[in-house]
Parts: structure tokens; sequence; C-alpha cells
């Protein structure tokens, strides 16, 4: 199995540090605002990542942070009026309802920045021990940069660089410009705790690595978060850490890509987020993993109108495959041991979903062609499929189901119009006016409609 280790810039086999079992753990959401794709998005691939890790027979500890206080939640405090924990509180209740309709697995650990504080502290004062940090006269301490020289290693940065298009802190009592807050002094009005350095409140990037270190100890196997993080998180993760404990903190660096939206970086100041609860207001959920998926996690992805729409429609297409196998042959042994091992196969070189969805379609291609045949093996092509694509969230639903939510998710898109010309169709099938019937099909498709006849009815598809 190999993973692609964004420190070394090349895939690796992967070799955990204690046999058989590994440490993972991905930077959560900063809960200032509504979850959106690109949090749904990353959640989705490392509870996958955990998932097929297990599925190779590794016991995983898998742990997903919250960053319950910062500067954005200070600021939306301030602007709601509802004190910063409360308000971060509320938020972690939303983001936790959306994930759960998005049927997106919990970690075995779940870690709060504000239920770490203690651990927080003691990690920079053995810091400040140790001569990498360094308290101010105001009460702020910084990571000092220069005491660390292989700062950089991951976004592959000098120290120069390190300045450039980074916002900066501005204090006066800081040996660099790069040095980097480990704790900040509180400002009136702000939630605080006590510290030795007075009262204050953590940095963002110290949460990291003081409840990673409480959590596993000194070293872990996996470290997971958006490509956005490299630098400056990431980086300044591994300073602390490794300026403290002297080991290699990480042994795989993994960085999803991010979401665009019609080829625009996704942001609050282009008004352009996607927010999962108003995606799954249009989609079901198991489309828009479809659509995340079909993609290497690596890479960016490109939200254009008719990304979740197609996604929405091929799992439509493979859904009613299910079921009319389902309805016409019993469950069958769980053979076509094939499918699962080209899905392994797959997941196996860099967790490739991407290359796993692709074969979707001619196992699907497959059992429709059986199914004409009335041949019992398409059933035993979409069990294994079922058991298989479970993993990545998919096939999970029972197909009628599906099929009816798909439905109603539709049915007020359809003009009325389009509605009255189908429903004429179908008094006509019922008459036995095929003539008629092969009509109003014809006038459907210059309405932009195509036409599914089934037992139950019909079913009306926007032509591509």
């Amino acid at each position: 199995m190999k993973i692609y280790n964004s420190l070394t810039r090349r895939k690796e086999e992967f070799v955990p540090l204690e046999e058989g079992k590994v440490k993972m753990y991905a930077c959560g959401i900063t809960v200032s605002g509504e979850a959106h794709i690109g949090h749904g998005f990353q959640a989705l691939i490392y509870d996958i990542f955990r998932k097929f890790l297990e599925k190779q027979g590794y016991a995983v500890t898998y742990a997903r942070n919250y960053t319950d206080v910062d500067d954005k939640i200070i600021a939306r405090s301030h602007e709601t009026g509802i004190p910063a924990d409360e308000y971060a509180e509320m938020m972690i209740k939303k983001i936790d309802a959306v994930m759960e309709k998005m049927d997106i697995g919990e970690p075995t650990l779940w870690l709060k920045a504000t239920q770490n504080i203690g651990n927080i502290i003691g990690f920079v004062q053995r810091l400040i021990d140790k001569g990498h940090a360094y308290a101010t006269e105001g009460g702020d301490v910084y990571f000092d940069v220069a005491t660390f020289p292989a700062y950089g290693q991951l976004s592959n940065r000098t120290l120069e660089d390190a300045l450039d298009g980074v916002r900066v802190e501005n204090d006066e009592n800081k040996k660099n410009a790069y040095d980097f807050a480990l704790w900040k002094s509180a400002k009136e009005g702000e939630i605080s705790w006590d510290s030795p350095w007075g009262k204050g409140r953590p940095g963002w990037h110290i949460e990291c690595s003081a409840m990673n270190r409480a959590a596993f100890g000194d070293q872990i196997d996996i470290h997971g978060g958006g490509r956005d993080l490299i630098f400056p998180h990431h980086e300044n993760e591994i300073a602390q850490t490794e300026a403290l404990t002297g080991k290699r903190f990480v042994t795989y660096w993994t960085h999803n890509g991010l979401i665009k939206v019609n080829g625009q970086k996704m942001s609050k100041s282009l008004g352009n987020s996607l927010l999962l609860e108003d995606l799954l207001k249009k989609y079901t959920n198991e489309a828009i993993k479809f659509a995340l998926l079909s993609t290497s996690y690596r890479n960016d992805i490109n939200v254009t109108d008719n990304l979740f729409p197609e996604a929405e429609e091929h799992l439509r297409r493979f859904y009613q495959i299910v079921a009319e196998a389902e309805e016409r042959f019993p469950a069958q042994p769980l053979g076509e041991e094939e499918i699962d091992r080209a899905f392994d196969a797959a997941m196996s070189d860099d967790f490739n979903t991407a290359l796993a969805l692709s074969a979707l379609f001619g196992y699907f291609k497959e059992a429709r062609r059986l199914l004409d045949r009335g041949d019992a093996r398409a059933r035993a092509i979409t069990d294994r499929v079922r058991a298989t694509y479970s993993l990545l969230g998919l096939f999970k639903k029972d197909a009628k189901a599906y099929l009816a939510e798909y439905g109603e998710k539709h049915a007020s898109a359809v003009p009325a119009e389009v509605v009255a010309v189908a429903e004429e169709r179908k008094k006509a099938r019922a008459e036995k006016n095929w003539a008629k019937s092969d009509e109003l099909r014809e006038k459907l498709k210059e309405m932009g409609y195509s036409v599914k006849d089934s037992k139950d009815g019909y079913e009306l598809i926007p032509n591509a």
C-alpha cells in the first residue's frame, strides 16, 4: 500500500510506527461559521482513509479536532453578542447535525482546544524552557523560528519565503517577523484563561500539536488536512513539536485538494461558498460523495453547474439496476471477488477513489446485460458492489428508497406542462394506445425530457 507523502513529495510504501496499528490525525473545522462543501470533502476523505486502513487489517485510532477558540470565533461572538464558548458549542451542534446528514463516520477521538488548555500551556512552557520560545512583556509567547533550522521543510520555503503571502502579526517585542504566536494575551472582553504569562488564549498552531501529543504521544503515522494548511499551519506544527521532542513528528503528511466554484477559489469574500446544508436540500448525500470522490483526493475539485446533477444521474441509473436485480432475483452468495480485489488495488495506490469509481460503469453495464438475459449473476454483481463500495459511503440505501428520494428532490424541478404531457402519455399506455404513447414520448423529448417506464409508473429524466 502506497501513500503520497507531502513532506517527501512522492508516494511511499506505508509502514506504520507500530506493526498493525495506525495513529491518524486530521485537522477539523474552525467553528466560526456553517459547514461548507470543503469541510465535507475533507471529513469524507479521512473517514475513507480510516475505513480502508481498517479493511486492510490495521487497528486505527483516528482523531479529529474542533478549533473552538480563535480570532474568527471571537469576532463572531462580538457580532452576535453570544459569549465565545456558547457560540462555539452552538456551531459544533449545527455542524455535527449536517455531517450526520452526510453520513460521514465519527472519528475515534474528538478533540477540542478549550478542553486542552492545560496541555497547551504545558507544551508552551516546555518550549520556553528549551529555548525555542519566549514571552514578551505584554504576555504573548512566540516560537523562535531561528532556533529550528529545518523550518520550511514541508512547504519547501526559506525563512525569507515565510514572510511572503502570509499575514504577519505585528509586535515590536518579537525577535523576528516570522516568529509565530503560541499564546496570545487577552484583550478586554475576550475569552481567556490564566497562564504563567497572564490571561490569554492559545495561538492557532499550538492547539493541534498539544492535542496530538496528549492523545498519541510524540509521534503519529498520518496527519491530514487541506492543502491550504501546509503553510503556515502544518509547517508550524512540525517546528514546535519536533523542537520539543527531538523526534520526527509525522511519518506521512497527506493533504486533500481545495474546492473551486466555476474555476474560482471558494471563499466568503467572493460570496461563492457552498454550504453543505443547502447542497443536501438539492442532492442526495451519496450523489455529493460520488461527485467529490470522482477526482483524486489530492486534486482540486471544480464545482460546475453540472457536477452534482451528473453524479446524481449516474447513481440513479446504478440504483435502478440494483433495484431491478433485487426485485427479480434472491440474494446471491457474495461472489465476484474480482470486484473487491480491483477496488483494493485502486485504493492501495494512494486511496485512488477516482479509479475505483470508474470501474462501476463496467460492472453495471455487465449487470444490465445479465438482467436483460434473465441471468441471476446480475444480482451477484450488484450485491458485491454494495458490499465493497459501502466503504466510500455509496449504495448503502434501500434501492427503491433511494430512487424515491431522488424523485422527490427532482419532482418540483420538472415544469408542470411537461408533467401534463407525461400524465397524458401514461393514460394512453393504460389504454394500450401505443401510437399516441410514442407520439407523446417524442413530444417530451422535444421539451427536453426522456421518459423511463416501470411497473410503478414513469420517471422523467432531463436530456443531457
